[in-house]
């Protein structure tokens, strides 16, 4: 502190009497001048010449010549006012007059600790974060740091990317509400959208659970955009297709196409992939329309890819045709129309006509009372024939000789020249020309079918040795790895034909390949064991499989059995499941209740024979199961407490049902026991 003193009159020219002077250079004697640094001794106690003073005859020899460089450092307007070295002092020397500054000294330093910034993450940090946890499907864990970490504990600004990649994460998770809610958060801190947000808020529509749910979002941010004139890209556009056509709206889906050619966006594959996701979900004219679809693709000049060729099979498994006579003369009669316009189909690319496209998806009636305009009129020279379609060929055969509609949309001649019913789905495969037409208008287009394509063909061709062995055969060639999933499929289709040797054909060959077996196998299995030993003998070999029979595996046997009206095999499944502990769900519901019906017009007091004397058994066995056996909801998931009287699920309103029905038939077999029911 003194040598402080010393050197602030050093700097301001003022004099250091002589007490002070020796008190100081006691003090730095004291201290020593081998822990003191030199050059820091000179600067600390440097005097002008004005203030130098001789020092005292008591000090030690080699002092007389002190401050002598004090002429030299006092023309520096800048000095070192503090160091590590003389912040130390105070605790050296223990002088109880610095203990006030070395408490100021303490003080300081947490402040100074306070006051360090310390490292803060940025906002493109967290979004990186986020999108890892996101790919590894971890969505709440990505919320909770967002929420948490990044707004609560960093109070930080979030921008647009942060809320644009949770909403990805939300909607292809199908939670609609939580990506609507970042998406009013977002507005509310005054962020703009861009088309990633917009394409992420549609594809949560898409994904959601409830198909209204998502349409009226998708409708209310459609209007929103509108309202903004805000221009949409193609993948946004895309987007927006997607959820009209998974919420059921092919109309909207035309109408969002029509948009699309207005502000001058290309229509490629994709585009006509979400047209037919749109058809799929007509299941009685679906497959109709994924062909007209089909039919305008060709047209304008686009290949098929693998996907449209997966969703072409999609509809004509699981969707319809609708009316022959109408399926004619809008497939073939418009496409004779087009044959007379030349060479189109040699042009590179035409134009897409969306109104052209939209009468033939949905033609108006006649003013005249008739059918639909575009049907009837231009068929006439067609040779109609038999009103089912042609049986379709074996896969492994050299050469497709079925009717191909695809060639008839191509331009070529074939030999169709009218639509039958196509009630199965191998009819409606043979109208494209069965699995051999339609892999090799595949090779043609240059796509090679894969696994779910294989897939696709196993479920909906002709059941049979040829036919497996034809697709193992493409699948080898293409080197498409078969899975438990093809297998299934393929026995799942010889099941449904009554086939149970076919079944089992195809079990030995998934073990020869050594694919494993899974529950959905043996489910598959069990559709074609309409007998109890064959059932029975499924059971026990999911047993020594290692496999516990589910809720579907039974509905499958009841199904069988209940279709056969076997009531001594329903007991036994019954039985069974009571073993197992597999408690029923209301599709079994369903099934039981059918089987315990009586015959209609039946009086048992006028006749008497065998066959009612079973189903009265069951009928018993049946309300005493009912009672034993807790409900189930349509998930599988047994129901953890009795629900009350105004909350009954659908299982319990059945069982209430088939009670009421049973004892209003028997009123002399009441008892307490039922009213347990209610």
């Amino acid at each position: 502190m003194l040598t402080t003193f010393a050197c602030s009159c050093a700097r301001n020219g003022g004099k250091l009497v002589a007490p002070v002077a020796s008190l100081s250079l006691r003090r730095l004697t004291l201290t020593g001048t081998r822990d003191f640094p030199q050059h820091l001794t000179c600067r600390s106690v440097s005097l002008s010449a004005s203030s130098r003073v001789a020092a005292p005859s008591g000090d030690p020899p080699g002092w007389e010549s002190f401050g002598s460089l004090s002429a030299d450092l006092s023309a520096r307007r800048s000095f070192k006012k503090t160091s590590p070295d003389l912040r130390d002092l105070p605790h050296l020397d223990g002088d109880p007059r610095d203990e006030g500054e070395e408490e100021e000294e303490e003080e300081e330093e947490p402040l100074q600790a306070a006051r360090r910034p310390r490292r803060r993450n940025t906002p493109y940090w967290y979004f990186l974060q986020c999108k890892r946890l996101i790919r590894g499907n971890k969505l709440q864990e990505a919320l909770d740091m967002f929420s948490r970490d990044m707004l609560q504990g960093e109070r930080l600004q979030p921008e647009e990317f942060n809320y644009t990649v949770l909403m990805g994460g939300c909607g292809r998770a199908g939670q609609l509400q939580k990506a609507f809610r970042l998406y009013n958060d977002m507005k509310k801190r005054g962020l703009e959208a861009s088309d990633a947000t917009y394409t992420a808020l549609f594809n949560a529509c898409a994904e959601s659970p409830s198909k209204p749910a998502g349409l009226q979002q998708a409708l209310k941010l459609e209007q929103e955009l509108r309202r903004k004139n805000y221009p949409l890209g193609t993948i946004t556009y895309h987007a927006l297709l997607k959820a009209q056509a998974k919420t059921n709206h092919l109309q909207a889906c035309l109408h969002t196409l029509r948009e699309m050619l207005q502000n001058g966006h290309v229509v490629t594959q994709e585009t006509f992939h979400y047209l037919l996701m749109g058809c799929l979900n007509d299941k009685e004219t679906g497959f109709r329309l994924a062909l007209q679809v089909w039919r305008q693709m060709l047209r304008s000049g686009i290949i098929p890819d693998s996907h449209n060729y997966d969703l072409l099979l999609r509809t004509a498994r699981d969707c319809g045709l609708g009316d022959p006579a109408a399926a004619s003369g809008v497939l073939l009669a418009t496409d004779c129309r087009g044959r007379s316009r030349g060479r189109e189909a040699s042009a590179p690319r035409a134009s897409l006509d969306v109104d052209l496209l939209e009468k033939q998806l949905f033609p108006q009636p006649d003013a005249h009372g008739g059918g639909p305009r575009d049907a009837g009129h231009d068929s006439a020279h067609l040779v109609p024939v038999g009103a089912t379609a042609s049986v379709p060929p074996s896969v492994c055969a050299a050469e497709s000789t079925a009717p191909n509609l695809l060639d008839v949309f191509e331009g070529k001649r074939s030999a169709v020249v009218s639509l039958g019913t196509a009630a199965e789905a191998s009819s409606r495969l043979a109208l494209v020309g069965g699995a051999q037409g339609l892999l090799e208008k595949m090779a043609s287009n240059g796509v090679s079918p894969g696994l779910r394509t294989l897939s696709l063909l196993a479920d909906m061709a002709e059941p049979g040795a040829p036919s497996l062995q034809g697709l193992l055969k493409v699948a080898k060639q293409h080197r498409v790895k078969l899975d438990v999933g093809f297998f299934n499929s393929a026995i799942r289709r010889a099941a449904r034909a009554n086939d149970h040797e076919a079944a089992k054909a195809v079990l030995s060959v998934m073990r020869q390949r050594n694919v494993s077996v899974d529950v959905q196998t043996f489910g598959c299995l069990a559709l074609a064991c309409e007998r109890q030993k064959d059932g029975l003998q499924l059971l026990n070999d999911m047993k020594e499989a290692g496999l516990k029979p589910n809720v579907h595996v039974f509905s499958a046997l009841i199904g069988r059995a209940a279709r056969r009206l076997d009531y001594v095999y329903l007991k036994t499944i019954l039985q069974t499941m009571t073993d197992m502990d597999v408690w029923p769900n209301e599709v079994i519901i369903r099934q039981l209740e059918f089987a315990a019906q009586y015959p209609p017009d039946y009086n048992q007091y006028k006749s008497r024979n065998n066959y009612l004397v079973h189903i009265d058994g069951f009928r018993g066995y049946y309300q005493q199961w009912l009672r034993q056996m807790p409900a189930q909801s349509a998930d599988g998931e047994k129901a953890e407490r009795r629900p009350q009287k105004d909350e009954l699920t659908e299982a319990r309103r059945n069982q209430r049902a088939a009670a009421r029905r049973f004892h209003s038939r028997n009123p002399d077999k009441k008892s307490s026991s039922v009213q347990t029911l209610f």
